[in-house]
């Protein structure tokens, strides 16, 4: 099974979970007309939702590089961690109003047994699905499992501020129900941060390998004299890095050539999410000492 087929697995299974998980807070929300628990089901049906569209990206991410995409399709799953992030806003904005509103008009939901058995047995499926997600998120490098897994955290740490309130109405304190939607808009923005900071790294090209780590090992190959201009981008497990190496000017040049391809086989060996390594030769500078520029 290659890594896509797996991520899909994993993403199909979560969104069966996640959906059933909806249903039945919807349910029981319309019936208790608790404003906190139709909140969280809205924010657990995009849960669902967003597992689509990720199943979506990742099915084109993991085509071959074509004509039109030389480096491949792997952005596409990046995108699709974007489009949660989008999915997550908007239940940020609905939940928002729907709290305001309850502020403007209180109203004392119905809070029986029924209720904290329903968010009970929810609050105990999120607990498995984010387990299960982030671990698989970790073991596959897939930036859009481990975003699917924060937004089915947030659901998890929203339901916990769900149930808080639930207790709180049986209590006599019915406010307790809009503020528990705004503990529940908290848990839904830090989830926008970190997938917000996560998929800009990718889209931006931010550095994936360091710069030195790449350097000492290029200089583990004899006949390299040095190395500069190290760039790396990408994703953890799909990365792709061009670099400048010194050779012996006098040397000929297919003897330099098949020395490059040792470099770049020295460093796909040392990085397996190395997908690709564009490496130039260049004799070293005259006036300058290699041991202090190499780098």
């Amino acid at each position: 099974m290659d890594r896509y087929t797996a991520v899909s697995r994993v993403l199909l299974s979560v969104f069966f979970l996640n959906l059933t998980v909806a249903v039945a807070k919807i349910v029981l929300g319309v019936v208790t007309g608790a404003v906190s628990v139709l909140s969280d089901g809205f924010h657990s049906l995009t849960d669902s939702a967003s597992n689509i569209v990720a199943l979506v990206g990742v099915r084109i991410a993991g085509r071959p590089p074509d004509a039109d995409h030389p480096y491949g399709h792997r952005k596409f799953e990046t995108m699709a961690s974007v489009a949660i992030l989008l999915f997550l806003l908007l239940v940020l904005v609905q939940l928002l109003w729907a709290a305001f509103e309850r502020f403007q008009s209180p109203t004392a939901p119905t809070v029986d047994t029924i209720s904290f058995v329903v968010m009970g047995g929810t609050l105990l499926v999120n607990v498995a699905v984010v387990f299960y997600e982030r671990r698989a998120g970790h073991r596959l490098s897939s930036e859009v499992l481990l975003a699917d897994s924060l937004h089915t955290q947030s659901d998890l740490f929203t339901s916990l501020a769900v149930i808080a309130a639930l207790v709180g109405v049986r209590l006599g304190y019915p406010m307790l129900d809009p503020l528990a939607a705004l503990v529940i808009a908290g848990f839904i923005s830090y989830a926008c941060w970190k997938i917000f900071h996560d998929t800009t790294r990718i889209l931006a090209d931010e550095i994936v390998i360091a710069s030195d780590d790449i350097h000492d090992v290029v200089l583990e190959v004899p006949e390299v004299l040095g190395c500069h201009q190290i760039r790396s981008r990408g994703s953890r497990d799909h990365v792709f890095l061009d670099l400048h190496i010194w050779m012996d000017p006098g040397m000929r040049l297919d003897v330099a050539h098949r020395i490059s391809h040792q470099v770049k086989d020295h460093i796909m060996a040392r990085y397996p999410q190395v997908k690709d390594a564009v490496i130039h030769l260049e004799p070293p500078p005259r006036d300058r000492d290699i041991a202090a520029s190499s780098r």
